[in-house]
């Protein structure tokens, strides 16, 4: 790249996947995500480039698609893709006043694979260690205790991921065995959070807040587990050592499954406190 200007790529081949019906209460992108990684696996969408559409989508926040594009990344995929609606527009212009062109799918795109999900009935899905797709319902792993909570990171640490914590853990401590750490997606979320009042929640609440940045959920610095513990993270992913310890365990959820989870000392289901 420094020799050229250039870097080579190849083209990747395209898949479609519709989300059909509408999102239960306590259920979120995340949910969506993980549910999908099951299905697909964490192989499931190498080198492909994946667009997501449907009632789901156009209902969900610009935030909350950012995260199902995220995690696009642990199925294999290079690229998470949605067409540009108003919502999205309108977040572009908030925070540039530069021309920008949006693009759609040709009639004619061809595609690989097309899937199709009705998450309509889904419920609040967790990844358990050692891989992304290792995923189940909250029901059948309700109750595992957990040492460490991690809310944030670039995965669920926006603005909107803040609130929803806060929401659960407003009025309420921690349990005494759990530590929870707050990993802002970035210094803007970080400022929205404090002007908001949402840091000073989550730290009354017993969290401690990290500088924005890639932090504890690549095991570089704040956070790093003990042997044996097991750890309920917002992040991406949960291979064995991610956070800076092989003999850790990690499991991963919402934003509103770690608060909850925080909230009891074990992994819970977070409709209870919705």
């Amino acid at each position: 790249a420094m020799a050229s200007g250039k870097l080579w790529f190849k083209v990747p081949q395209s898949v479609k996947i519709v989300l059909e019906g509408s999102l239960p209460t306590g259920v979120f992108s995340k949910d969506v995500a993980l549910y999908i990684i099951k299905n697909l696996t964490a192989n499931g969408a190498t080198y492909k480039a994946v667009e997501f559409e449907g009632p789901v989508i156009d209902n969900l926040s610009v935030e909350a698609r950012f995260t199902i594009s995220n995690m696009s990344v642990e199925m294999g995929a290079k690229v998470g893709l949605m067409k540009v609606d108003e919502k999205a527009e309108n977040w572009i212009k908030e925070r540039t006043d530069k021309p920008f062109k949006s693009y759609e799918p040709d009639e004619s795109a061809n595609y690989e694979e097309i899937y199709k999900f009705d998450v309509s009935d889904l419920e609040p899905q967790i990844a358990k260690p050692h891989a992304v797709d290792n995923v189940s319902p909250i029901s059948e792993v309700e109750g595992i205790p957990i040492h460490q909570g991690l809310l944030g990171t670039c995965t669920n640490g926006r603005i909107e991921d803040l609130r929803i914590a806060a929401n659960i853990l407003k009025g309420k401590r921690i349990h005494k065995g759990v530590r929870l750490i707050v990993a802002p997606a970035s210094k803007d979320t970080l400022l929205k959070a404090m002007n908001e009042g949402i840091i000073q929640t989550l730290i009354q609440a017993g969290a401690t807040v990290v500088a924005p940045g890639c932090g504890p959920c690549v095991g570089t610095h704040n956070g790093v587990p003990s042997d044996g513990e097991n750890v309920i993270s917002s992040a991406n992913r949960n291979f064995k050592g991610r956070m800076g310890n092989n003999k850790a365990f990690i499991y991963l959820g919402s934003p509103a499954t770690v608060a909850a989870s925080c909230i009891e000392g074990k992994i819970t289901d977070p409709r209870k406190y919705l």
